[in-house]
């Protein structure tokens, strides 16, 4: 099953585990499981259409999936997922 690493701010949700599993296959079975599993996760991922938010990453072992097919990314069982919400500073 590919894992899933939860950054810190989201992990409030899923009762502070750092790392999940999933059995989805693609990136956005990944979410949707998430969502249903850890209610709440999936409106900080996802905007109101249900495209990923401007300011939450998510790789495919270290692959950014805005570079690769977005949600419709394939996942194999080994694969590690890590989200990771952009850091604004001043």
């Amino acid at each position: 099953m590919p894992t899933i690493r939860i950054p810190t701010p989201l992990r409030k949700l899923t009762n502070n585990e750092e790392v999940v599993t999933s059995t989805g296959t693609t990136i956005g079975a990944v979410l949707e499981e998430l969502n249903t599993t850890y209610p709440g996760l999936g409106e900080r991922i996802l905007d109101e259409n249900g495209v990923i938010r401007r300011f939450v990453n998510i790789f495919v072992n270290d692959e950014d999936v805005r570079f690769l097919q977005e949600k419709e990314t394939p996942l194999k069982e080994s694969d590690e997922v890590s989200i990771v919400p952009a850091i604004a500073g001043g």
